[in-house]
């Protein structure tokens, strides 16, 4: 037998339709987290409203303040709340009390994570606040600890055990502060009005960065723009259409106002011995589909795509008239799909 079948031979194997002893504690682990999370849902009362409001208020910035496994949460819970338009940072308990303190300003609020509401490391940060008249907020399973008592307002984790089997590693206290952190930074999002614009600026980069461009930004205009009017002869539309390779020309009255669209397409459907002598009028499709500078890409790309015959131009049209076209290829180079 060879070594590796040696070491198969040696590693026990679970009989079919038998769950190991790893998988059934994973599931352990993720339901007593998630009940964990579903107790904190229900116990959320008019404090959670309090703290949005003051929140959302602050002049200054969120400072998120935890030891330990706290601290990592914390920079998530910062980095979160900064994304979605609350200014926020992290400070580490222990260099707050080296000089980052001066960090921390009065116009600032001081956002504290601690399980028990006893950890030592946040003492000197916690007085620095009750000295200078910052706004504290704790997020602790204790309210009567000693972080919660100097609190000016607590958010109460549910006092579940760990999921550590010895119960002991943080575990499911850190993902209900994970989750109660996500709750903060999207109710202040909406308590704060922020858009899809908005978060296109905090999210340049990326696929998210992608999906909020908007049409302005891609579109072609300017000497780029193919136009016609419902009098030029098919013979110039199509001329244009291969000027500008876009694949169609919009057709505008008197007034610049698009009244219809023509493709190569509903040129080669049409075609006739005395097809070019006639007027654009005689074949364009009039009340095209449109969208304003504004909207954004992928919904551009989902017009285009979402009717019974997709097509790979759509005019951008402002106050009835037409100031761009935005192809699909546009958006593909863009990475809007």
């Amino acid at each position: 037998m060879t070594r590796s079948a040696l070491r198969s031979a040696s590693i026990p194997v679970a009989p079919a339709g038998v769950d190991s002893a790893a998988l059934i504690e994973g599931r352990r682990v993720l339901r007593m987290e998630a009940e964990a999370i579903e107790a904190l849902a229900e116990s959320l009362d008019q404090a959670f409203v309090d703290v949005i409001e003051r929140l959302a208020s602050v002049q200054g910035r969120v400072v998120v303040t935890g030891m330990g496994k706290s601290g990592h949460i914390g920079r998530k819970i910062a980095a979160t709340l900064a994304s979605t338009g609350t200014p926020a940072m992290f400070v580490h308990p222990a260099e707050a009390s080296h000089g980052d303190l001066g960090m921390i300003a009065a116009q600032d609020a001081v956002l504290a994570l601690s399980n028990s509401g006893e950890t030592p490391e946040l003492a000197d940060l916690v007085a620095y606040t009750r000295r200078f008249n910052i706004l504290l907020v704790a997020i602790t399973r204790v309210p009567e600890s000693t972080l919660g008592k100097a609190a000016d307002l607590v958010l109460r984790l549910p006092d579940r055990p760990e999921a550590c089997a010895l119960g002991l590693a943080p575990t499911t206290s850190t993902t209900a502060t994970l989750a109660l952190g996500d709750a903060l930074a999207v109710a202040l999002l909406q308590e704060r009005g922020f858009t899809p614009a908005d978060f296109r600026i905090f999210h340049p980069g990326g696929k998210l960065g992608s999906r909020l461009i908007r049409v302005e930004q891609l579109m072609h205009q300017g000497s780029d723009l193919p136009i016609v009017r419902p009098d030029a002869k098919v013979a110039d539309a199509l001329m244009v259409i291969s000027a500008k390779r876009l694949g169609c020309t919009g057709v505008v009255d008197d007034a610049g106002r698009l009244v219809g669209v023509v493709t190569d397409g509903d040129i080669r459907r049409r075609m006739t011995p005395d097809i070019f002598g006639m007027p654009v009028e005689a074949i364009m499709t009039t009340d095209p589909r449109q969208v304003g500078p504004g909207t954004l890409a992928a919904e551009a790309l989902a017009v285009m795509n979402g009717s019974e015959r997709p097509f790979t131009a759509l005019f951008v049209v402002d106050a009835g008239r037409p100031v761009g076209v935005v192809h699909v290829h546009d958006c593909l180079r863009a990475g809007v799909a």
